[in-house]
């Protein structure tokens, strides 16, 4: 395995006890070594992280779900990338945003929604198509945000007349055989979260304020799974797995390894891109908060998946961050 540098500084994410735990895999071609290092949870009792944990993937529900479930859309020209939001969900006004947009995170969306924790679904999507302007970044700036994410989870809604993440069960995860991956998983399964006041000891509950207000209408996050259905998910993106009745076809995921911004701002189709520091060709990457990340390259058959619960117990941990970066730049600089 090419990646032995990398796999120690992600065990060292446990060992310097910036996360409790840590579940991963690293891809190199046709093997994949999966492992698991830590603790599931360490309040209020510490218990030990198993192999089939399920993770809160948080926002990489956006590319495992809706991303891939636009992207079949896309394919059945039932949405294109011009489509123009306020054409589906017409009580946001703006007329210039369109699908691109939402999935680049170029749309330039922002303002501020008071008391959104305490509003109920129907208010909350009330409140985000009505109460958002399109500022002055539209088209020249990157900024991520779930709002693109929950709009197209919403459009896909509006077309499929059924919640997005029902869509995405029957028609993403079961067709890829993501057999343990669910919206709605057993609590005894699942890896806790964050410690809240609020909420308590956060488990088998999406983590997401926005998402655990609007449950199964959320685009943006929710989905729990192990490692092992992200890894197949993984190896269908790298064109490893040959699925039957695959959701997408692989020419849609060999598009998804350019920009896609007109102003050239490094983002695909609902994932960020990284690139090669040989020869610079794109990989894709996406994160989710908390601590959970991929980063897959087609063109060397290569790819990483780490699941942790950098949040518990609490969600302030900037050292994780930074080395997650670090990861990453390892990763590349052993990726040849």
């Amino acid at each position: 395995m090419r990646f032995n540098q990398t796999a120690a500084q992600i065990d060292a994410l446990v060992t310097d006890q910036i996360v409790p735990g840590v579940s991963y895999a690293l891809i190199d071609g046709l093997d994949c070594q999966q492992t698991v290092v830590g603790d599931a949870q360490k309040v209020p009792v510490t218990k030990p992280l198993l192999p089939d944990q399920l993770y809160d993937l948080a926002s990489l529900t956006k590319v495992i779900g809706t991303t891939t479930l636009t992207l079949r859309l896309l394919e059945h020209s039932q949405l294109a990338l011009n489509t123009k939001v306020c054409r589906i969900l017409p009580a946001f006004k703006d007329r210039r945003v369109t699908v691109l947009h939402l999935l680049t995170h170029t749309s330039g969306l922002e303002g501020y929604i008071p008391n959104r924790n305490q509003l109920s679904a129907k208010e909350l999507k009330q409140a985000l198509l009505t109460q958002l302007t399109v500022g002055p970044n539209f088209e020249k700036k990157v900024v991520y945000t779930d709002i693109g994410l929950l709009y197209l989870g919403w459009m896909i809604e509006a077309i499929c007349q059924k919640p997005i993440q029902d869509l995405i069960q029957e028609q993403i995860l079961t067709p890829l055989g993501l057999n343990d991956s669910t919206f709605a998983p057993d609590r005894q399964l699942a890896v806790p979260t964050e410690l809240t006041a609020e909420r308590g000891l956060i488990q088998g509950v999406v983590h997401d304020p926005k998402s655990y207000t609007l449950q199964n209408h959320s685009g943006a996050a929710g989905l729990f799974a192990p490692l092992k259905d992200v890894v197949r998910f993984a190896q269908f993106q790298l064109g490893q797995l040959t699925v039957e009745h695959a959701p997408i076809t692989q020419g849609s995921v060999q598009a998804l390894y350019r920009d896609w911004t007109p102003a050239h701002l490094h983002r695909s189709l609902g994932w960020n891109l990284r690139f090669d520091v040989r020869n610079q060709h794109p990989l894709i990457y996406h994160t989710g908060f908390t601590g959970t990340f991929m980063l897959l390259d087609r063109a060397r058959q290569t790819g990483m998946v780490v699941l942790t619960n950098r949040i518990h117990p609490t969600a302030d941990n900037p050292a994780f961050l930074e080395r997650r970066d670090q990861i990453v730049q390892q990763f590349l600089q052993e990726n040849h």
